[in-house]
């Protein structure tokens, strides 16, 4: 395979033209977020090189293996979400050929993600592209992206033209594309979720899958409904041949019967049944190891010998790794091999042991075979996605009652398709029911809060987790004797998935009693929630990705959202929308002024209108009021002109001393139970020196959501303005951009912040009052004990101020951290005022730096930079100094209580007033 000349100009990055036989039904790859963009969507197939022309102009026939990536100039339209002319495109590795035999949720016909009508700027003479098709093409050659994948090379082609077509397609494969698009169009009719999912329970063809009904089938562990196995030939040939225990004695059932077939008659119908099903369903590794298994069963049928099914998934199995070596790397042949030998070997057994203990006999079986196949599983889905679900079994269960109904009506569709449209509307509409049942069970578990959790990914994650099943498969056998512990482990199990409040914040004291804020775990984005009592809550920003918002809102007891505020369209910021959406009432979005970039503005006001939310625009001088909160909108300034209506919305002017996207981010100054938060969005250095400029009454806050991830590009200026008491930066782990930078954290120590970061802390909840400012995490990665006042570029010290978990804190094993930050001084006349420790006369931020007054910071065994604490009592005249605390750690915060909003007017340049 890596032989001959197209391997060689591959890795010379060559421009050939290049005639291909096409071997996989093209599919659109689902969009990422990169940074803060989301790359737009590319259109990949496999194909065999049959004749290159080099740049030379030398021509050699090859057969080589290839990738090929069709990219369009310009792509990110408003459900892509790419900028025009971003230079960030999708290059799927030569390893993303091959994701549909590994994950076969992902597998896709033309179309994936959103839907195919959602990708509509490629042209049909590219989705539309069958196997077998030849034809010509001008690419760009590059090495795969591993020596192990299965391809010689990754042709980029550009879409500016449709392919030029050497040779039609075979007859058998066009009457396979017939009569998947028939079945598409007997569909076209039904509820969106029907629409589809049929034809992917049917055919595998999921084109038309959302991606959030394809997180919901990865979460329940249903993705093999869609991925053509062998269930769907088994209930073809049960139709044919009757029960298989049955197919070879003289009171064998089925078709075949009645149609007077001898049993070498049906053993050649069947087959031809199975040939045709792996053509029109696509040879996918689950679908030939199904038609292997099947074939050796109809041969044992047509010769009349004994079956036994054991010995015939390994002769399926040997021969296919014969016919095609890579199937031994594919993770998907893997899965459907193991989930077979499972219902062979340890499904009968707990089915006959469930019987014993008194379940009726169907059940039993049933039972046994969802647990059998997930038993076996679970390990290598833990190798893949590092999760184990909780909802497998029972969605399984549930989505089984559906399975049948739904392939027997879709295959009759399918086969009425081409000869009576009508007649396979109609039993489309018929299988549609059933489908919404089985669409139904995998969202609602996935919407349970503990659908699955965390499990350590990779081999080692693998074969834990097997032990684990190894060890409790006896231990639960012994459980089934005794009722009463089955109960409670079955109310254990509830309690888990469900996960109630009360009984989640019991048992991990998260969240936090009284939180104010939260800085949702989110990855490299923003994501940041502020409580607004009884279920309520200001969110701010919703992090790239759906399902890590969702969680973290869940996990808050966030079901009412009235104002959703996205500080910019960046994709890193917006992309996680659909999450906060999800389940929630949501009274209104508003946004920033630029609408940049406009396929992800575009991305947001689609996802609004189709959950029919208002989109507003953050009016400079803005202030709003929900129950305890209180906030004013800083920034950006008013755009330099009118805003244009309708679609041309997109064109709308930017706002003065802006420079893209980053530096229109909407900045807000929140107010909460005494506290001050101050939230930058993506602000650059420009905008915030003319935010600083825009608001010189602007003073010192006590807490600072750093600007872009915690990036180098500060302003040191606005910095040592805001002096914050604490810090927060909200950023991914591992994230390629180096967020946060050293110096941004060096300098926010320097000026006396206590510094979260959400990449090795986990979730951050900010507690308590201006006297008492605590912070809680959810799950720390790594341990950093930078506290108090710190001197810029020493080292940390080695122990902090005394620390206090949350009353009633514990967090599955990890350590669970809530620290008293540094006090502020308090105004005059206060009772804390007395108590006051000394501050220099540098100035009121400042920290106290004589080292022969009494004032001078302590060298305790604290750590050398520890403030001071005895000598401080004596000066109470003066302000506290930065790093030492005011108060002690709050137990516990008051939950706001009542949620009202109200809207006061304000354009740009009003003073700022507290809304106290």
């Amino acid at each position: 395979m890596r032989r001959g000349p197209l391997p060689g100009w591959a890795e010379r990055y060559a421009q050939l033209t290049v005639e291909l036989e096409v071997t996989g039904d093209p599919r659109v790859t689902r969009p990422r977020v990169r940074g803060s963009q989301r790359t737009p969507p590319a259109l990949v197939f496999t194909a065999d090189a049959l004749r290159v022309t080099s740049p030379d102009g030398t021509i050699q026939a090859v057969r080589t293996p290839a990738l090929v990536v069709v990219q369009q100039h310009g792509a990110g339209g408003e459900e892509s979400g790419g900028k025009t002319g971003n230079t960030a495109s999708h290059e799927p590795s030569s390893g993303d050929a091959h994701s549909s035999e590994d994950e076969p949720s992902s597998r896709n016909g033309p179309g994936n993600g959103p839907s195919a009508e959602v990708h509509g700027g490629w042209s049909p003479a590219w989705r539309g592209l069958l196997p077998s098709t030849r034809i010509r093409v001008v690419a760009r050659a590059a090495p795969p992206a591993s020596p192990a994948d299965p391809v010689a090379a990754v042709l980029r082609v550009t879409a500016d033209a449709p392919p030029r077509k050497v040779r039609q397609p075979s007859v058998l494969q066009r009457m396979a594309g017939s009569l998947r698009g028939g079945l598409r169009e007997a569909t076209d009719g039904l509820s969106p979720d029907a629409r589809a999912l049929l034809p992917g329970l049917v055919v595998g063809d999921t084109s038309r899958v959302s991606q959030e009904l394809d997180d919901a089938f990865h979460a329940t562990d249903l993705t093999h409904l869609l991925a053509v196995s062998g269930s769907n030939l088994t209930i073809v040939l049960a139709l044919l041949i009757g029960p298989p225990h049955l197919a070879v004695r003289a009171e064998r059932r089925g078709l075949a019967p009645r149609l007077g077939l001898s049993l070498r008659g049906t053993a050649l119908v069947g087959g031809a049944l199975a040939l045709g099903f792996v053509v029109v369903c696509r040879p996918d590794p689950s679908v030939l190891r199904a038609a292997a298994c099947g074939l050796i069963t109809l041969l044992a049928i047509g010769t009349g010998r004994r079956r036994s099914l054991l010995p015939a998934l390994a002769a399926a199995v040997l021969l296919l790794i014969l016919y095609d070596p890579w199937l031994a790397r594919s993770y998907g042949f893997l899965l459907s091999v193991l989930a077979t030998g499972a219902l062979l070997l340890l499904a009968p057994r707990w089915s006959a042991g469930l019987q014993r203990r008194g379940v009726p006999p169907r059940l039993a079986e049933v039972l046994a075979a969802a647990a059998a196949a997930q038993a076996v599983c679970a390990p290598v889905v833990a190798v893949l996605a590092s999760r184990v679900g909780l909802v497998a079994v029972p969605c399984n269960l549930l989505a089984e009652l559906a399975v049948a109904p739904a392939t027997v009506l879709g295959f009759a569709a399918l086969a009425a398709a081409p000869l009576a449209p009508p007649l396979a509307h109609a039993l489309a509409w018929g299988a549609g029911w059933p489908t919404e049942w089985i669409a139904g069970v995998a969202r609602t578990g996935a919407a349970l809060p503990g659908a699955e959790f965390g499990w350590p990914g990779g081999w080692a994650g693998g074969v834990l987790l097997a032990a684990a099943t190894v060890v409790l498969v006896p231990v639960g056998r012994r459980l089934l004797r005794r009722p009463w512990v089955c109960v409670v482990c079955a109310l254990a199990l509830i309690l888990a998935v469900w996960r109630p409040a009360p009984f989640t914040r019991v048992l991990t004291g998260w969240p936090p009693p009284g939180w104010r804020a939260v800085v949702c775990d989110v990855g490299q984005g923003d994501g940041l929630v502020l409580a607004a009592g009884d279920g309520a809550a200001l969110v701010v920003d919703t992090g790239p990705e759906p399902r890590a918002i969702d969680r973290c809102l869940s996990d808050l007891g966030i079901r009412r959202i009235p104002l959703l505020v996205l500080t910019h369209f960046h994709a890193d910021h917006v992309d996680g929308l659909p999450g906060a959406l999800r389940g929630r009432s949501v009274g209104a979005i508003e946004t920033t002024t630029l609408q940049e970039p406009p396929g992800q503005a575009g991305f947001v006001r689609n996802r609004a209108a189709a959950a029919g939310v208002p989109v507003l625009r953050a009016v400079p001088g803005e202030r709003r009021r929900l129950g305890p909160l209180t906030w004013e909108v800083l920034w950006p300034p008013a755009p330099v002109g009118p805003f244009p209506a309708g679609p041309r919305a997109l064109a709308s002017p930017p706002p003065p001393f802006t420079d893209g996207p980053n530096d229109s981010s909407v900045t807000l100054l929140v107010r909460t139970g005494g506290l001050t938060i101050l939230l930058l969005g993506d602000l650059e250095p420009p905008a915030q020196q003319a935010l600083l400029t825009a608001h010189p009454e602007l003073a010192a806050v006590d807490v600072l959501k750093v600007a872009h991830h915690g990036s180098a590009y500060q302003d040191p200026q606005l910095m040592r303005r805001l002096a914050p008491r604490l810090a927060l930066i909200s950023c991914g782990a591992d994230n390629p951009y180096g967020h946060p930078a050293p110096r941004t954290i060096r300098a926010l120590r320097a000026q006396g912040a206590r510094v979260l970061r959400t990449d090795t802390d986990g979730a951050i909840a900010v507690l308590g009052a201006r006297e008492e400012l605590a912070a809680a995490l959810k799950g720390r990665r790594a341990v950093t004990r930078a506290a108090g006042r710190h001197r810029a570029g020493s080292p940390l010290p080695a122990r902090g101020p005394a620390r206090r978990r949350p009353r009633g804190r514990r967090l599955s094993g990890r350590r669970s951290v809530g620290e008293c930050l540094p006090g502020r001084r308090l105004p005059r006349g206060t009772a804390s005022e007395r108590s006051a420790p000394a501050r220099s006369a540098a100035g009121r931020n400042a920290p106290a730096r004589s080292a022969a007054g009494r004032n001078a910071p302590a060298r305790n065994t604290a750590g050398r930079n520890a403030p001071a604490r005895t000598a401080a009592r004596r000066a109470p005249a003066r302000s506290p100094p930065r790093g030492r605390r005011q108060g002690g750690c709050p137990s516990e915060g008051r939950r706001p209580e009542g949620v009202e909003q109200s809207r006061g007017g304000g354009g740009q340049g009003l003073p700022y007033e507290p809304l106290f």
